[in-house]
């Protein structure tokens, strides 16, 4: 059975675009024709493919399409004339501390060489393997080791993270010291509800369990930071943000000596070429440039 490209490409048109019209437009074919090529799709692979919905998105049997063509089309992309490439579409799953730190600057030069789209998706370290085993990217920044199926991956270091606040803060509710009993009081700054970090700290040196302490949720690494210097709360923040800060003494380490690592890893397709395996070779080379500890991953 094969499968038929145009068709696949009017489901990536819809979901793109969000809409049967603005697909019809992008493709320079009717909406009609649109409506019958994922028809034709759908009856192909014997499942839907798309949900009819405002704005429409892919089932998870189309999402995994959708991946294969992507697939498909940077391999194409390789092959043509450099006058003649379309624009390449670079999907990438990351947690949100990679992207504050270093993994722009890794692809600068990737960006600034090709004709790319780039699109950032966003999540936890432990979920964003998710995002290429349904296809929605290319490459993801992972804490998992294991590759799935068709995929390779590559360590990548640590990063260290440790427990911050204002001296203020610090003052204000760990002046007999960091004990269980100020831990209940003082409030934390965790980033969503699958941050487990804080969770596993607290329970690792002090038996608290998830709800005998209280918490802010801020889905930004910078506003962890923020919040820490407006003496509003404390929280689990990476060495390479906070260096400058623990330095002039803006910020405390709360327990010098305890904190938490987390192994990384860049996952992509196996078999890369081209574009995807110049961004291997730029964040291999970006995240070498930091210091790699030899700490077990997991709190310390």
């Amino acid at each position: 059975m094969a499968l038929d490209y145009k068709a696949i490409a009017a489901l990536d048109a819809v979901i793109a675009t969000g809409s049967f019209e603005l697909a019809a437009q992008k493709l320079f074919i009717t909406q009609s024709a649109i409506s019958q090529r994922i028809k034709q799709l759908e009856q192909l692979m014997a499942q839907p493919m798309l949900i009819r919905s405002n704005p429409p998105s892919p089932t998870a049997a189309g999402q995994r399409l959708l991946g294969l063509y992507k697939q498909v089309k940077l391999l194409e992309q390789e092959w043509w004339p450099d006058e003649s490439r379309e624009v390449t579409e670079l999907s990438l799953a990351t947690n949100h501390d990679s992207l504050a730190l270093w993994l722009l600057p890794a692809l600068k030069s990737v960006l600034s060489k090709h004709e790319v789209s780039l699109n950032i998706v966003l999540g936890d370290e432990k979920n964003t393997l998710d995002k290429l085993r349904s296809g929605e990217v290319l490459g993801a920044i992972s804490a998992d080791e294991k590759p799935i199926t068709g995929c390779c991956s590559d360590y990548l270091g640590q990063l260290n993270y440790r427990c911050i606040a204002s001296p203020d803060f610090a003052a204000r509710y760990f002046s007999n010291g960091v004990n269980r009993e100020a831990l209940m009081k003082a409030p934390a700054v965790i980033f969503d509800q699958y941050d487990e970090m804080h969770h596993r700290f607290l329970e690792s040196h002090f038996d608290l369990k998830e709800g005998q302490w209280r918490f802010h949720t801020l889905r930004s690494p910078e506003a962890f930071i923020t919040m820490a210097e407006l003496d509003i709360g404390y929280g689990m923040i990476p060495d390479l943000m906070v260096e400058d800060r623990l330095e002039t003494g803006k910020l405390v380490d709360l327990m010098p000596g305890h904190g938490f690592a987390r192994d990384l890893y860049w996952h992509r397709w196996a078999l890369e070429q081209g574009i995807l395996a110049e961004v291997t070779e730029e964040v291999r080379a970006k995240t070498a440039e930091f210091p790699q500890y030899s700490k077990p991953n997991g709190v310390y």
